[in-house]
């Protein structure tokens, strides 16, 4: 029986079509002209739809003495688009459309490392007006470079953690609690983040152990400096957990990209560095540690890398990666760029030379999206020297299939950031992890994209908030983009939003107590992967359900009454 399961698992993997990818410089031909100049360290870009309409734009973050560049797609090709935003003309470093409130409007956050922040609110019809100071962010420079994302206290609000990085070793990094009401408010001591500068360039909030709280890393700049990765209690506040779970390295890091090249539903850091030690690959082994694969895996790179993203190039159901370098090509020993091709084995192959032929510019920053709505991932990246920013079309020959994914929060927040997508192809498993503020100074599509191979159908599409809520989705046809609302697809009863159970402890060793407003009439113990593993009857409002046989690991459990259901993960050890 074991030899039918290895044969049929050999049959289903080698139907996946790897192709040669091939990328082309469209730039021009797209309509974009347009340079971030030359700033030191470059400058963010961004590749998301700003104004709703199905079609991923593109913004630029500039040089000094220069207003950010946004340039609107119109079916496939660009246009410069004035936008009614107040002059800004400091030195950009991210620039990143997110929705602090909640209206389905993208409003407009840009750093600068020689002047404040500015948030500009989207007053509807892509008006804006700058509420920086009326939010509670400093009028004086911080000197910032990232921006991210993310809601740590699942209130449906999005929090904000600036990395700020001097010259002198001097400025520290802050986090923002979004009020709910357009404010923000400084909780960097008080969750518990480190008050000391340490160059931090950027940071993205992901779940590495799938507790369902939004975690965070930090990339540092300099061997003096470490990186950090920091666990979110569920409390409000976080624990450094850098040294424990082996992330706490000492190196001159640029990068924090996140992805699940091995599509075992825990989620991977890629961080790049120069070539004294090269780049890593932290696989995530799941129960709280990481192991650098770089080595082993090919994506070590010993060159000045920067700006990198993980991308399924060829469809073929795996994430592959690109990564930009600051110079030029014309130094043999140091890439101008890389791109890796997963092999599918923890391994990939170098093919930098056909998949990006002709990259000739020192560049820093790069983000991802589909210009053209082909289903293929296309990557636009911010060059300096005064170069034309690169606008790499996927012109990658397949018959792969595809299927996009867009997410619009209702309890959670509304850009569904912090949510996990699962999907299944001929019962083969898929991840992505919804980020804002990633990579180095980067914002990518909104719109997740997955290969299918040349599977024509997906088993099912289950997407995970942070509410707790599980939309799933049975029997979706191949080459399509599917948006999901939040509770829209519920796997029973809808969820109640004034229906709330609270649970201790967490995480649980052998009694699991739970109380709710009204009657709880079952309690229901899934895996990640969706096979019940404990079920047992109640009639009261209070119980306690022994989960002392379960095995170690997180756990999604559902708490039914009698016109309600409410769904949250636990961590078993």
């Amino acid at each position: 029986m074991k030899n039918h399961y290895f044969i049929l698992g050999f049959i289903l993997v080698s139907n996946v079509m790897a192709a040669q990818v091939v990328f082309s410089n469209q730039a021009l031909n797209a309509g974009i002209i347009a340079t971030a100049g030359d700033t030191y360290l470059g400058n963010g870009i961004s590749f998301c739809d700003y104004n709703n309409d199905g079609w991923d734009d593109i913004t630029i973050a500039t040089q000094n003495n220069a207003p950010v560049l946004f340039f609107k797609n119109r079916n496939g090709t660009f246009e410069a688009d004035a936008l009614n935003i107040p002059a800004n003309t400091y030195q950009h470093k991210q620039v990143i459309w997110v929705d602090i409130d909640n209206d389905g409007d993208k409003d407009l956050f840009v750093t600068a490392n020689n002047g404040p922040n500015k948030l500009y609110e989207n007053l509807g019809d892509l008006n804006f007006q700058d509420i920086s100071t009326a939010a509670g962010f400093s009028s004086e420079n911080l000197e910032s470079y990232g921006a991210s994302w993310g809601d740590y206290n699942n209130d449906g609000y999005l929090d904000l953690f600036l990395s700020n990085r001097s010259e002198s070793n001097s400025q520290r990094n802050y986090f923002f609690r979004n009020n709910g009401n357009n404010t923000f408010t400084d909780v960097t001591e008080e969750a518990g983040f480190d008050l000391n500068s340490h160059m931090t360039f950027c940071a993205a909030f992901f779940d590495f152990n799938n507790d369902g709280w939004q975690d965070l890393y930090l990339s540092s700049d300099k061997y003096f400096n470490q990186n950090f990765l920091y666990q979110n209690n569920g409390d409000g506040t976080f624990t450094d957990v850098s040294v424990p779970s082996n992330t706490g390295i000492i190196i001159d890091a640029m990068s924090t990209t996140i992805g699940d090249f091995n599509n075992d539903g825990w989620f991977d850091l890629y961080i790049t560095n120069t070539p004294a030690d090269g780049n890593v690959l932290f696989r995530n082994n799941g129960d709280g540690t990481f192991t650098d694969l770089a080595v082993f895996s090919g994506t070590r790179l010993y060159s000045y890398a920067w700006g990198a993203v993980f991308l399924d190039a060829d469809n073929d159901m795996d994430e592959d990666l690109y990564v930009s370098c600051e110079f030029d090509g014309s130094n043999p020993p140091y890439q101008s760029s890389a791109f890796f091709q997963n092999r599918g084995n923890n391994t990939f192959a170098n093919n930098t030379q056909t998949a990006v032929s002709g990259d000739a510019a020192k560049s820093y920053a790069n983000a991802v999206g589909d210009f053209n709505n082909d289903g293929l991932p296309d990557i636009a990246v911010s060059n300096i020297n005064y170069e034309n920013i690169y606008l790499w079309e996927n012109q990658t020959t397949t018959s792969n299939n595809w299927l996009k994914v867009t997410l619009e929060g209702v309890e959670s927040n509304r850009d569904g950031i912090g949510s996990r997508i699962e999907i299944s192809v001929n019962g083969l498993k898929q991840y992505r992890y919804t980020i804002s503020g990633e990579g180095y100074l980067s914002q990518n599509s909104s719109a997740e994209i997955f290969g299918l191979g040349n599977s024509s159908s997906i088993d099912y599409i289950r997407v995970t908030w942070l509410s707790g809520t599980v939309d799933y989705i049975e029997n979706v046809a191949a080459n399509q983009s599917i948006h999901i609302q939040e509770g829209s697809n519920t796997l029973n009863a809808p969820q109640t939003p004034n229906w709330k159970v609270s649970f201790y402890p967490n995480p649980v060793k052998n009694k699991l107590v739970l109380n709710a407003p009204t009657p709880i009439t079952a309690v229901h113990v899934y895996t990640l992967l969706g096979q019940k593993v404990l079920e047992t009857a109640a009639q009261n409002s209070q119980i306690a359900m022994d989960v002392s046989a379960l095995n170690t690991g997180v756990y999604m459990v559902k708490v039914f009454s009698k016109t309600a259901i409410n769904t949250f993960q636990i961590i078993k050890e």
